[in-house]
């Protein structure tokens, strides 16, 4: 049997010649890359759902932890998360649009559509850097154990999280030798908070309708709330209060979840930035007539595969995080 390969037209095992599959070197080096960053994700997602699992007890519940949006208060989990999906979503749809548009040779409409895609990518990335600067900075405040458990405090009238602004004592020694050298912030560990343990204390001992909630879920799969005498038992154990979260602390419980949530997110939008960037490029390529001289718009459904998988790795980071 002939087992030969020739690079011809005819009778060439792959039958594409010098464009196996009939794709273009440009495009298949796009697969490749796809591929390799496909698995690079899937290494970080199922280290992701290792650790999860393997502290499920004490890992944060998402609808506490997502609860913004911007420019209104109160709680609304998972809306403004649920808006971020929906607009990469259809910036999907526009880039598809401009791929076909491509193929007619209609510059004016991949314009439009480049132009849509761009703007659905800018809108992610900033919603992405508003969500980490709300993550960051955290809104309600918690205390951790010597043992490096959080402990949340829920008021017991509304059954709600408690911030500490709402009963943490000020105590006029502490702060006025505070103010002499940094203000009302207090330094600890590298980073400051805008209450002392001391004051969260006192503050909880005069509060009797202030409740502490540990982060370890019960079998209801709520996080454990424990009654008067129990709170006062555990906080004698509180080491520090933390405020937000960042790669050593989190507000919201398991400091793994923290890093997970910057690494993970941190990369996926390092690649929608990315992207914006070269679809800006390509953007102002086709208003120049670049790919009107080509005679094609190869470099658009290049681009847009790169688009596509990025998308479809926001469903997979969407749901690990957000809905799981």
């Amino acid at each position: 049997m002939d087992t030969t390969v020739t690079t011809g037209t005819e009778d060439s095992v792959w039958g594409g010649g010098n464009r196996p599959l009939g794709a273009s070197y440009g495009k298949m080096m796009m697969w490749f890359f796809i591929v390799s960053d496909a698995l690079t994700f899937s290494g970080f997602l199922v280290s992701y759902g290792f650790s999860r699992f393997k502290f499920i007890e004490t890992w944060p519940i998402a609808d506490e932890v997502f609860t913004h949006v911007p420019f209104f208060h109160g709680n609304y989990p998972m809306y403004y998360v649920a808006f971020m999906t929906f607009i990469l979503i259809m910036s999907s749809v526009t880039m598809v649009l401009a791929v076909d548009a491509g193929h007619k040779m209609k510059q004016n409409s991949v314009i439009l559509y480049m132009f849509l895609t761009i703007i659905g990518g800018a809108i992610f990335v900033g919603s992405q850097a508003w969500e980490w600067a709300t993550f960051i900075k955290g809104d309600f405040g918690a205390v951790e154990t010597k043992g490096g458990r959080i402990l949340q405090f829920v008021n017991a009238e509304t059954g709600e999280r408690a911030a500490l602004a709402d009963f943490a004592t000020t105590l006029p020694e502490e702060r006025i030798k505070h103010l002499k050298s940094e203000g009302i912030w207090f330094e600890q560990e590298g980073y400051k908070t805008s209450f002392s343990l001391n004051e969260v204390v006192e503050g909880f001992k005069t509060t009797p309708n202030i409740l502490i909630r540990t982060e370890t879920i019960n079998e209801e799969g709520e996080k454990t709330l424990l009654n008067r005498e129990e709170s006062l038992a555990k906080l004698l154990d509180a080491s520090q209060v933390v405020e937000g979260a960042n790669l050593i602390h989190n507000e919201y419980g398991s400091r793994l979840f923290a890093d997970f949530f910057f690494f993970i997110t941190g990369f996926h939008g390092f690649h929608v930035f990315s992207g914006v960037v070269i679809n800006v490029i390509i953007f102002f390529n086709v208003i120049l007539g670049t790919y009107e001289r080509r005679g094609h718009y190869e470099m658009v459904e290049k681009v847009g595969l790169y688009w596509h998988f990025v998308d479809l790795v926001w469903v997979f980071v969407f749901t690990f995080f957000y809905l799981v």
